[in-house]
C-alpha cells in the first residue's frame, strides 16, 4: 500500500470554450497611511470567435489573480454580436469618454482592417471581414475596448415582427 499517491496526480483544467487575450496589464499603487499597497490591474477579451465576446477590467495583488478575475468579469458582460454575410450589418460611430470610433462592413475577403484594442475584440468575435477607425487621439485600450462593445451592441435588428403587426392592423381597418 502506497501512502499518498494521489498528490501526484495534477487536476487537468478542461479546455475553455472561450479564446482570451491580456489586453491591458498594470501595475497599480494605492497609497495609504500605512505605506503604499500595489496590485495589479488586467484588461482581458474573452470570445468564441463565433459572436460571443465579453471584457472585463479587475484588480488583484498578483498577475495571476488579475487575470483570473478579469476572465469571471468577461464572462458576466457577455454579448452577442450580428454576423452578416461574413461582416457586420452596417456602418456604427461609438463614443466612450474621449475613445471615438468607426467601425464598418467591409468586402469578403478584405479581413479585419483594424488596430489595436479593437483589432482584439473583433478578431475574438470571430467577425471575419470588417474595417474600423480609432477618430482622436486617445491611447487609452480599455476605453477603445468599451467604445468597440458600444458599438457592436448598438446594432439595429431586422425583425418579422413588423410584417405581423402591419397585418393585424389591415384586419382591424
Amino acid at each position: 500500500m502506497q501512502k499518498g499517491g494521489n498528490r501526484k496526480q495534477f487536476k487537468e483544467r478542461e479546455k475553455s470554450e472561450f479564446d482570451q487575450i491580456v489586453l491591458d496589464l498594470a501595475r497599480v499603487t494605492r497609497v495609504t497611511k500605512g505605506g503604499k499597497h500595489m496590485s495589479f490591474r488586467a484588461c482581458v477579451i474573452i470570445g468564441d470567435r463565433r459572436g460571443k465576446v465579453g471584457y472585463g477590467v479587475a484588480k488583484g495583488k498578483d498577475v495571476q489573480l488579475g487575470v483570473e478575475k478579469a476572465v469571471h468579469q468577461a464572462k458576466k458582460h457577455m454579448i452577442t454580436v450580428p454576423i452578416v454575410k461574413e461582416t457586420i450589418p452596417h456602418m456604427v460611430v461609438s463614443k466612450f469618454k474621449a475613445a471615438r470610433l468607426l467601425i464598418k462592413p467591409a468586402p469578403r475577403g478584405s479581413g479585419i482592417i483594424a488596430g489595436g484594442a479593437v483589432r482584439a475584440v473583433l478578431e475574438l468575435a470571430g467577425i471575419p471581414n470588417v474595417s474600423s477607425k480609432i477618430l482622436g487621439t486617445t491611447k487609452n485600450k480599455i476605453a477603445i475596448a468599451k467604445a468597440t462593445f458600444a458599438a457592436l451592441q448598438s446594432f439595429k435588428q431586422r425583425t418579422a415582427n413588423k410584417k405581423i403587426v402591419i397585418a393585424s392592423e389591415a384586419k382591424q381597418a
